[in-house]
Formats: structure tokens, C-alpha cells, sequence
């Protein structure tokens, strides 16, 4: 991992702790539409993947997907977002990587107005080259996509120096899908055994770690 000088980073569950504005706007979408959310840590599993898949596992009617994707925003977009922080030293992570020549990218399955307001929000926009996301209508979800979309605005890289650094089984698989590694972070929302099991290069328990195995001590 000391040789990738292009690091592509997770928003959710990697850079920013943003679990309660997630599963407080997924409940409010979901008591709309009939399904009771006793325990909000039940939806703590699907901070990550596309909405419109953790909905359908939450059992709302596929007629009414995207009607509670709208309510979620609509909660989201004027509550939600912002409840959330980045988590303790990311700052201080990704300055020392851009400081040591690394080109830094964000590529989340957020939406990428949120994500551009999340992260210009808790003063990480500097660190950035890019931040690639899905796309208002919900295109461009798919993990492997939104990394190839970013790749793509940062000049295609070359792969050998690409790196993936994220905190669930969906990040790791998009890296695959792309012949790239990933590092899967454990401070998330993802377990190790979840990352392993997906084939994580590498893991970081913490942010000292994460910047020694991307080459910075």
C-alpha cells in the first residue's frame, strides 16, 4: 500500500460518524409508510449501501420505493445531514497523506450534492481533489460506478497507484469489481469479520494505522 498515490475514500462510517442523521431520516421515512422502528441501532447496517436496498429490506412496498427515498430527503436534506461529525483525527489523517504527495478523492454512494455539502460543512473540502457520488435520479449507486466516475474526473490514474479506503463489504467489493485493493477501516459501521470476508487487502483500527499503511508514519 506505500506505493498508491491515489486514495479514494468512504464518506459514511469512514470519514464522518454520520449514523444518527442516517437512521433518524430513515425512521421518519419509514413510520410513513407503516413500518415501526422500535430500535433505531436496527438500521445501523444499512449506513453504506444505496437507500433504495435498505428500504426494500425494511419491507416497504417496491411501489413505494421511491416515495420513501423523498421523504427520507426530505428529513435528510433539512435535519439529517449535519447530524454528524467527522470522526477524531481525520483532519489530521488526511492532511499528513496530501502532505506526503497523495491525491485524495471521495467516492460514496451518498448522493454528491450531500456529500459536497458534508464535507465543505466540516472543513474537509481542502483535502479533496474530487467527491464523486450517485447522482440526483439515484444513477450511478453502485459502488464499482461511483469509483470509476471519480477515477475518471481525477484523469484515470493509473490502477497500481489506486487505493480504496472504506468501512463496509460494499466498499471492498467495488475496489474488486475494478482490479483495485481496499482497506477497510474498523472505527465504522462494518465488522472485521465483515471486511475480511470481503476480501479487505489490509485493515486499520485506527488512523495512525491507516496512514502507515498508505506509506506516512
Amino acid at each position: 500500500m506505500h506505493t498508491k498515490t491515489v486514495i479514494l475514500f468512504d464518506l459514511d462510517g469512514t470519514l464522518t460518524d454520520s449514523v444518527q442523521g442516517i437512521t433518524r431520516s430513515m425512521t421518519f421515512a419509514l413510520e410513513h409508510f407503516g413500518v415501526s422502528v422500535p430500535d433505531l441501532t436496527a438500521l445501523n447496517r444499512f449506513v453504506g449501501p444505496p437507500l433504495a436496498t435498505a428500504f426494500r429490506e425494511m419491507g416497504v412496498d417496491e411501489a413505494d420505493i421511491e416515495a420513501a427515498m423523498a421523504k427520507y430527503r426530505e428529513r435528510f436534506s433539512a435535519v439529517g445531514i449535519f447530524e454528524n461529525a467527522p470522526y477524531p483525527g481525520i483532519h489530521e489523517a488526511l492532511a499528513s497523506l496530501r502532505n506526503a504527495g497523495k491525491t485524495l478523492a471521495v467516492a460514496t454512494s451518498k448522493r454528491w450534492d450531500y456529500a459536497v455539502r458534508i464535507v465543505a460543512h466540516f472543513g474537509l473540502a481542502e483535502y479533496f481533489s474530487f467527491v464523486g457520488g450517485s447522482e440526483l435520479d439515484h444513477t450511478r449507486t453502485d459502488k464499482a460506478e461511483v469509483m470509476a466516475y471519480t477515477l475518471a474526473q481525477l484523469g484515470n490514474p493509473d490502477p497500481a497507484t489506486v487505493c480504496m479506503v472504506g468501512d463496509r463489504e460494499h466498499d471492498i467489493a467495488g475496489a474488486q469489481a475494478l482490479g483495485l485493493p481496499a482497506i477497510g477501516v474498523l472505527w465504522g459501521y462494518g465488522s472485521r469479520a465483515e471486511l475480511e470476508e470481503a476480501g479487505a487487502a489490509a485493515l486499520a483500527a485506527n488512523m495512525d494505522e491507516l496512514t502507515r499503511l498508505l506509506g506516512v508514519l
